[in-house]
Formats: structure tokens, sequence, C-alpha cells
């Protein structure tokens, strides 16, 4: 369903239903284990021990375990869920470069025609290609060279979910690491945009916990091997997040200088052979081949995409304490409706008022994404791991990290990713010191314990439960499924099972949402099957036509309903059926 035409609500349903339906299952569940008598209440935390005891005690099976939890029970529900379907400027933009890469190259050339095929975080000059860098591509270019790409956003969820697993056993008891990665396959693993998207957040929180995993490891060993996987995350975040990486990568580096500091002079020869020499050579390469990648795509080895991108097309700077830049000269108003509108929230972020507005609708947005309610019940314990010493980094970091964010302009879920591992360590540790509570001289953490550990997998698996049986009886508590622009995916799919090619003029209406694209393009234009355009005017559009004068022409109103795809020759006499996706 397009974002133009979802009703009001829907919209509601988006926003406020999953969170009152776990809220209302939760509500009870947690009241009557809390009224029971300490006696029943006490057997809570052995139980919770016994299931998890033997396998977490294998670390290594531990973290397998985890990651393919997640690909089975999303392979599974193939059949209710199916394949997304890209929407978003930014999984497009993703999928250009995924495209790109699986062909072996690092970009491509510029069209002759690029004008016509301007879109959003895509650079047409000097080269053809996304703005973003290329982690993202990467791992949807593994995917699509295994067959469809969101077979690689479906493998890195996983691995994200085994290496937060993996991350968790350096701070933690191994049962409640292997804990911990259960709870992020049921919040994250399964439903939502990281897996059901081609957002690729995923490799972003892999690579933070990489970083998180090893620190601990190498104050404790100082292995060579933790040193690299410190660099390997240091990489990830570096050509994927760059600013949200560099906060926390910063963080990290202050904690390993007073780490060090605190070694005598013989240990710091062991430090420096086994952690700074592998680290520095993995990121030494890394940064070169960076540079490599900026050069072949913008001709200049400093100059990444984005800055390209963002010098062609942006007036709201990245920062609130910066100045917009001048508006340039667009080729198509939705492109500068799109921008100016990013303008606009720019000016009301930069005022006291808009700034905590801002604040309060982002935390909502982390909260409702991350948490809801059955994991909130935790931090009810937050008060008691400020004074707890282990905690001092995680905590630290984490405000560090919230900071650096909310000076951003635009805030989305996913811009938390790299330090996704420190929010649910600090979520696990409350849930820990749950278990020490006492009140009236009775223990009652000990059945806060048994809703936490017990109770709240439950909650967040009858959740995912209810939403299936929602979609297999098309009870609306959310947006439909599969996700994606469904309708456009069906035009391509019922142009490439018809012959020759095929050119798509796109032309919206004056009330056309800017967020609603559908003109994006594959790695190589002049040999797609099918080619979308922008519809410039029956004059500017000849030299398209003229250049794609073996292609089937044909003219689409994405706003009108019912959506319509006619034939560039009889447009102009308003001939032209509806057109029909299910025949292919």
């Amino acid at each position: 369903m397009n974002p133009s035409v979802i009703p009001p609500l829907h919209l509601w349903l988006a926003k406020w239903a999953l969170p009152l339906i776990e809220a209302v299952l939760l509500i009870p569940v947690v009241a009557m284990i809390l009224a029971r008598r300490e006696r029943k209440a006490a057997s809570s935390a052995p139980r919770f021990k016994r299931p998890f005891g033997k396998l977490a005690s294998r670390k290594a099976v531990s973290v397998i375990a985890v990651g393919f939890l997640s690909l089975s029970i999303r392979a599974a529900l193939i059949p209710i869920l199916g394949v997304p379907q890209p929407a978003a400027h930014d999984e497009f933009s993703y999928l250009l470069a995924g495209d790109t890469f699986a062909h072996g190259r690092l970009t491509n050339p510029p069209h002759p025609r690029w004008i016509h095929f301007e879109s959003f975080h895509i650079i047409q000059q000097p080269t053809y290609a996304s703005k973003y860098g290329p982690t993202e591509g990467l791992v949807l270019a593994t995917g699509q060279r295994l067959g469809h790409p969101w077979i690689g956003q479906w493998l890195i969820t996983a691995l994200m979910c085994s290496a937060l697993c993996w991350m968790f056993q350096g701070w933690m008891p191994p049962a409640w690491a292997l804990f911990g990665g259960i709870l992020v396959v049921l919040r994250l693993g399964i439903f939502g945009y990281w897996m059901n998207g081609y957002w690729s957040a995923s490799v972003v929180a892999f690579g933070g916990a990489l970083v998180l995993g090893a620190l601990p490891r190498i104050k404790s060993h100082c292995r060579a091997q933790d040193a690299v996987l410190m660099a390997l995350g240091l990489v990830i975040l570096a050509n994927s997040r760059p600013y949200e990486g560099l906060v926390l990568s910063l963080t990290v580096a202050v904690a390993i200088l007073i780490w060090m500091m605190g070694q005598r002079r013989t240990q710091l020869s062991v430090v420096f052979a086994r952690f700074i020499v592998p680290l520095v050579f993995v990121v030494g390469i890394a940064a070169a081949a960076a540079g490599y990648y900026n050069y072949r795509v913008t001709g200049n080895p400093r100059l990444m995409p984005y800055t390209v991108n963002y010098l062609m097309y942006g007036q709201a700077p990245f920062f609130l304490w910066q100045k917009p830049l001048a508006p340039p000269s667009y080729h198509h108003a939705v492109m500068r409706a799109f921008y100016e509108n990013d303008l606009s929230a720019y000016r009301f972020e930069s005022t006291i008022s808009g700034f905590l507005r801002s604040c309060v609708s982002r935390a909502w947005k982390m909260w409702g994404f991350y948490l809801g309610p059955a994991l909130s019940i935790p931090l009810l314990a937050f008060p008691c791991i400020v004074r707890d010493r282990k905690m001092r980094f995680p905590l630290v970091a984490s405000a560090v990290f919230l900071l650096g964010l909310a000076v951003e302009t635009w805030m989305l879920p996913h811009y938390l990713a790299p330090a996704l591992g420190l929010l649910y360590l600090v979520l696990l540790r409350c849930m820990r010191h749950m278990t020490v509570w006492r009140r009236r001289g009775q223990r009652v953490g000990s059945a806060l314990v048994g809703v936490v550990p017990g109770v709240v997998p439950l909650i967040l698996s009858a959740m995912i439960v209810l939403r299936l049986t929602a979609l297999i009886s098309h009870v609306q508590i959310e947006p439909d499924w599969p996700r994606g622009n469904v309708a456009r995916a069906q035009i391509v799919r019922s142009l490439q099972n018809s012959p020759g090619q095929h050119l798509i003029l796109v032309r919206y209406g004056t009330k056309h949402l800017p967020d609603d694209e559908w003109v994006y393009n594959e790695a190589d234009i002049d040999h797609a099957k099918v080619v979308w355009a922008r519809d410039m005017g029956e004059q500017d559009n000849q030299e398209l036509l003229r250049y794609f004068s073996q292609h089937k022409v044909w003219a689409l109103h994405p706003d009108e309903s019912p959506l319509r795809l006619k034939p560039i020759s009889s447009t102009a006499r308003g001939e032209g059926s509806p057109f029909q996706p299910g025949n292919n």
C-alpha cells in the first residue's frame, strides 16, 4: 500500500495498535505474578537457568543457535509474510549499489540522458551510483548473487543476532547472553523493517556488536583475533553509518586508552603487538580501499558520494548548528518539494520548542521499535545499574551516543543501530538487578525475574503469533504485507514477462507526496527490461524517446486511482485500460 493512499485509520493503527495490544497482554500477567506468594515466586529464577544452562555453556553453539533461530523462523514465514518489496528512497539507493556490485563494478558511467532519471539519494554525475557507503550494497549484492537481494538482508540479520549474543558473552554470564540473543531475535529478527526491507541496518548493528564485544575480551586477554574483529566492526561502521559509528568508536577509543594507561611498561609491548598492530593493519587496508572506492565514484579519494549528492541537491544541513545551503536549480518539481520539506524540518527543529518536540517524537519512535511495553519492565531497575561499577562504560557510552544523535537534523530508528548492543546490555543488566530487589523484608525480585525471563519472551512470541493471525484472517492491525511498493513491483513483473523492452514515463499529480517515489532504475539502464523515467513534457521527452526508440513506451500517473499504465501513443486521447497486475 502506497503512503499516499493509506486510510487515516490504518495510519493510527500503525502507531498505536501493536503497543496497546502488547500492554494489554502484559499488564494482567505481571499483576498476577507479583500477587503470588514469595514461596511460589522464588522458584522462578531456577527455572530460568535450567533450560539455558546446558546450551549456554557451549558458547559457540549458542551463538550459532541464535542466528539459526532467526533464519529458520523468518524462512518458515515466507508463505505468510512473503518477500518484501522496496518502497523508501534509501532502499532503492541501496539496491542500486547492490546491483552494481553484483555485476562486478564499483560504479556506473553517467547516462547520456541522466536528467530524466534523477532521483533521491542517487548521484548521476560524475558517475551513476548510490550516495551511500558500500557496506549495505555489498550485503544486497551477496543476496542478489545467491538469487535475490533480500537473501542478503535475511542472512545479515541472523548474523547480527548471533553477533549480539557473542557480544553479551563478553559482558555477562553465558545464560544471560543467550537469553539476550533470543530477545533480539523475537524483537528485531523476524518482524520489523530491518529484516523485512532493504535498509540493511542489520549490518550496522553487526559492526557495532563486533566493536563492543571485542572490547572486554581485549581488556581481559589482549588477543590478536579480538583486535581483528574490533577492526572489522570499525570498518563496517565507517562505511555504513560513518557519523554514528564515529561517535561510538570514540567512546571505545577512550576506554581503550584508559585501560592502556593502567598497564605496566612490559605489558604495553604485548598490547602493541597483539592489539595496535593488527588493528592498524586492518583499518589501514580498509581506509585505502575506501579511498579507491571514492576515487572511482567521485573522482576524488577524499570526496564521498554522500557529499556529492548533498552539494548537488541538498539544502538542509546534516547538523542543527550548521547553516543551510543556497537552493540549487532542480530539474523536477518533486525533487524541489522533497528538499524544501527537509529544509522546513530543519528550521522547525532549530527552534527550542521544535527541538524539544522532536526529541519527544524521536524517543517515542525509538521506544516503540526497540523496546515496547514488554521490554520496558526491566527499566524499573535502571536506578540500580547507575551505581553498578561494571556498567560505567555502557552507561557513559550510551549517554554520549544519544547526545550525538540529538544534534542530527534527521532521525530514524536505525540511526541507533551501532549502539544496539549497548541498549540491550543495559536491559539485561537491569533484569539481573531485579533478582535482588527487596520490599518489606521479602525478596520481590524473584517474582519480577519470573516476569522478565519467563513472561517477556512469551509476550513477544504471542505478539508474533497475533500479527500472523491478523494477516491470515485479513484483520488490519498494521500496514499490509508484503511491505513495500507492491504496485510498482507488480508492474515490473508484468512487463518483464512481456516481449521487448519498456520505458515508463512517470508524471505525478499536484498533491503528490515526495516520499512516494517510483523513478528508480537498475545499474545498467540501457540493457534493463524496464526503464523508469520522469515525464518532462512532450517537447523535453523527445530526446529520451529518440534514445529509447526500440522500447515500448508507457505513461503512468501513480496518483490516479485506479492505477493505469497507458501506451504513450494513446495517452493524448485518454485511452488505455487499467493496469491489471495479476495478468502476467
